[in-house]
Parts: C-alpha cells; structure tokens; sequence
C-alpha cells in the first residue's frame, strides 16, 4: 500500500561511516621496516575500494578528541559494504585503529515536492485514493523521477573530492508535544521547502550527501558536508537552525569534522610527519 502522507524517495549507495583513534605511541615504536609495509597494504586496500565502479572510500583526519580516522564507504549493496568493512578489519594496520564509533546508511532523496505533484497529478485523474489504478499511477510516477539522468547522477556520484568534511546524524522529533509524524503532509512539505531554500543558498560552497538511516541506525538520517573552507559547516548548519523544520523538530548526534585526504597520503597521516593532503585527481 502507498500511504499518501509518506513522501517517496530514492536510493542510491549504501554508505558506512567508521571512526576510530590510532595508536600512534605503539605505531612509531615499529620498525620503519613494518610500518612501511602494513601501510602500502592498506594505500592498495583503499585504492582498490576507492577506484571500484561498485563503490568508494574516503578519508578524513579527525580534528578534535572524539578521534584520529573517520572511514567512509560506499557500496552497491548491503552485502558489499559488510565485505568492506571485512577488507579493512583484516587490514594489520586495524591492529593501530581503536573503533570509537560507526554509523549505517543509504544515500536517499527525499521526494517531498515530487510526492506532491504527485498527489496532485493522481487527484486530477480522480483516482480512488489506494485504489489499483491510484497505486499503479503513483508507482509510474514514481519511476519516471528514477530515470531522469540528474537524479541518477546524484543517487551514483562518487564521494566529492573537497578538503573539508564534516558529517552528522539527525532525527525529526517525536516527543509528546512536537511531533513531525503527527504533522499533515502539506505541512511537511511547506517546512522542508523553506528548509531547503537555506542549502541551496550555500551552491557551490558545500557539497551535501544526505543518506537514511531509519532502521539501520540510532538517527534517522546521515549527513555529510564536504567544502573547500571549513567555516562553511559553521555558518550553514547555524543558518539552518533558524528554519522552522530544525529550530522547532530537529533532533542532532554527535558531529565529526576534519580534512579529506588522498591514499597516497596514508603514510603522512600515519607516520605524522605532516598534514596529510587531498591531491587533486
């Protein structure tokens, strides 16, 4: 059944952020010798994850005591992120890297404007609402959105190379007083379209991957920000503060912020001899 107060939306990667602190007294007590050799093994690892059609890897050094190394994954499937996350456990450098946190999602756009049109479309046929023909319009509807190029490009994108990254978990309030759940879907809607007014008037200078993870994890959304100057996070995330659908529903985890760097640069980040870098591709 299509229950007309839930918005559709569409998924694209599964996506697995893995944050962990390094040992780094116990790493620089082995010989230059060892330590050479486990971090080639993982530049391979993660240039064979980061160079797959059927995925990506980043990654971003921490700044700040929550840790030292934040992993994200991207993979087709469920089962290529659980076979990910294999490679990387079985890496010897996994020996050095204390597992402080992880997070489950699947990259998703929501739909909210499109559900409506949507709606509209279907009420103007004069459709049963659950009917058959109701359900069958809505499903082609639907699939149409899945075919345009510009969303399929965004559903498949690859983790964007920008220096800067910063990703948080958040939920829509269910309390006894708030409620988003209990809300109309016009009322929703009119909130998440002012809400995303904010994001888009930040074109350009961040990149934002936002992924569900409702049933997979503790929030039910994942959100990722990648830019070129970090005091973009500040000021975007501030901003959004004021919009009624964050100020009045908005619900936040924890936030990991740091800078992206190449594989090539795993033995800088790991030897700390310097600030690893992103070099561009």
């Amino acid at each position: 059944m299509r229950d007309p107060n839930v918005p559709e939306s569409l998924e694209g990667w599964w996506i697995l952020h893995r944050m962990f602190s390094l040992d780094r007294r116990t790493w620089d007590a082995l010989p230059e010798k060892r330590r050479n050799k486990y971090a080639g093994h993982a530049i391979d690892l993660v240039d064979h994850l980061k160079n797959s059609d059927d995925g990506d890897l980043g990654l971003t050094q921490i700044v700040g005591h929550k840790g030292d190394l934040m992993l994200t994954h991207y993979a087709r499937t469920f089962d290529d992120l659980a076979y990910a996350q294999t490679l990387v456990d079985k890496l010897e450098l996994r020996e050095f890297l204390n597992p402080l946190g992880s997070y489950v999602s699947v990259l998703e756009i929501g739909l909210y404007d499109a559900t409506g049109k949507i709606h509209a479309e279907l009420n103007a046929r004069e459709l049963p609402p659950q009917s058959p023909e109701w359900i069958a319009g809505f499903d082609e509807l639907v699939r149409k959105q899945k075919e345009n190029p510009h969303v399929a490009n965004r559903l498949w994108a690859k983790i964007p190379q920008r220096r800067y990254a910063c990703f948080y978990p958040m939920s829509k309030r269910r309390g006894e007083v708030q409620n988003w759940y209990m809300l109309g879907f016009d009322s929703r809607a009119k909130m998440m379209s002012e809400h995303g007014v904010v994001g888009r008037s930040y074109h350009g200078q961040v990149t934002q991957v936002i992924s569900g993870s409702a049933g997979f994890d503790d929030f039910e959304w994942g959100v990722d920000l990648y830019a070129d100057d970090p005091l973009v996070f500040k000021k975007l995330v501030y901003e959004m503060r004021f919009d009624e659908a964050s100020a009045r529903y908005g619900e936040f985890g924890a936030f990991w912020a740091g800078l992206q760097f190449s594989p090539a640069e795993l033995s800088a980040f790991l030897n700390g001899d310097a600030v690893p870098q992103l070099i561009a591709e």
